[in-house]
């Protein structure tokens, strides 16, 4: 368990670093540097998607070296190195490589760090060692949130002071990882012989990894809620707050709902899950009073806390234990590739139609992800 402690905290950190800036970068894109929602849907999907496509070659060249940690430390301070970027950013290009340079980190870090968890739990437990991270994780988001919730009510707009701030818990996170102590029990001999075929992979895995890209071209960008919550005459402060909620109730949920995994398994949660997210979605198409939002944030928090953690186990669990680190990459990756369309799409809709039409098809790919779950995985 020291292990996955230490890669808790290296999450926390990183979200502390993440979630100060993240929920005021809708409103500095838009507000400051005069960008469109579309420009903010293109970003978010460049961003998400290029650096999604690393997940599966990061992990697949983790399983073929014997290596998790040197991966998880390049990737975390890649992220450190987009922050710097936000600070310096002048036009909404930097702000794109920043984005791109950020996600690029997480590609290279994720599969890595989350079967480097997977291999550090105890026999029966690796539900519970994937929700206590995404825990302590979230923990860090929620302190990242109030952190940026109170530099904006003291520095009033001063968006660059936040970034700057935010590399400071971005740098201490790379230092812990240092720590993290790595087994090396399988011969390096055997790394040659390593080959992912699709083929070779069950049946229940590639079904899963297929819904859950088709999930993926309906959930855009969280950064649409946040506006949709500003545009419905919430201000700034009041958006970030409504961010912290979502945060709480997703780190409430989140280890116990992945221990529970453990108990009764992973499919009767992933479907509750994604049914939280389509009536989420669908609050967020008729929703018109800003109050709501409070409610909505809260029930937003849910969705992430059942299906996150819980599709990591459910993919570790699946995988051959020497393809670990490239299942776990390529469902990453095809979430982040369909994250590129998903938010494109959700920008498109938003600017043609109006913001009902992008939370009303994020709905209705929700329920139908409910509904094909349910039926597919079966023996889960």
């Amino acid at each position: 368990m020291f292990n996955i402690i230490l890669l808790g905290i290296t999450s926390l950190l990183t979200d502390i670093s993440s979630e100060m800036v993240y929920p005021i970068l809708p409103v500095y894109l838009v507000s400051v540097l005069g960008a469109s929602p579309a420009i903010l849907g293109l970003i978010e999907g460049i961003a998400e998607s290029l650096a999604s496509l690393l997940k599966v070659f990061s992990g697949y060249f983790s399983d073929k070296v014997k290596l998790r940690k040197p991966f998880a430390i390049f990737g975390y301070a890649a992220s450190t190195l987009g922050k710097f970027l936000l600070f310096i950013s002048t036009g909404w290009g930097y702000v794109l490589l920043a984005r791109v340079v950020d996600r690029f980190g997480k590609g290279v870090r994720v599969a890595p760090r989350d079967a480097l968890i997977a291999e550090s739990s105890p026999e029966g437990k690796r539900g519970a060692a994937f929700g206590l991270h995404r825990a302590m994780d979230t923990a860090g988001a929620a302190i990242g949130v109030l952190c940026a919730y109170f530099l904006i009510t003291r520095y009033k707009g001063e968006f660059k002071n936040i970034f700057l701030l935010s590399l400071i818990p971005a740098a201490l996170a790379v230092f812990i990882l240092f720590l993290v102590k790595e087994k090396k029990t399988r011969p390096k001999q055997a790394a040659e012989k390593i080959k992912f075929k699709w083929k070779a992979l069950d049946k229940r895995l590639k079904l899963f990894f297929i819904f859950t890209f088709i999930f993926t071209l309906g959930n855009s960008s969280n950064q649409f809620l946040l506006l949709r919550a500003q545009n419905l005459g919430n201000p700034l402060p009041t958006v970030i707050l409504l961010y912290l909620v979502y945060n709480l109730s997703y780190a409430l949920v989140a280890y116990p709902a992945s221990r529970l995994s453990d108990k009764i398994g992973r499919k009767k949660l992933l479907v509750l899950g994604y049914l939280f997210y389509g009536l989420v979605y669908l609050g967020f198409a008729v929703n018109k009073s800003p109050h709501n939002f409070w409610f909505l944030f809260a029930i937003y928090g849910l969705y992430i806390g059942f299906t996150e953690g819980v599709e990591k186990a459910l993919v570790s669990d699946i995988a051959p234990p020497e393809l670990r680190a490239t299942a776990i990459g390529l469902h990453a990756t095809l979430i982040g590739i369909g994250l590129f369309p998903a938010s494109l799409l959700a920008g498109l809709l938003w600017k043609f139609i109006g913001p009902q039409a992008a939370f009303y098809f994020g709905s209705l790919m929700g329920l139908a992800a409910s509904i094909g779950f349910w039926r597919v995985l079966k023996g889960l």
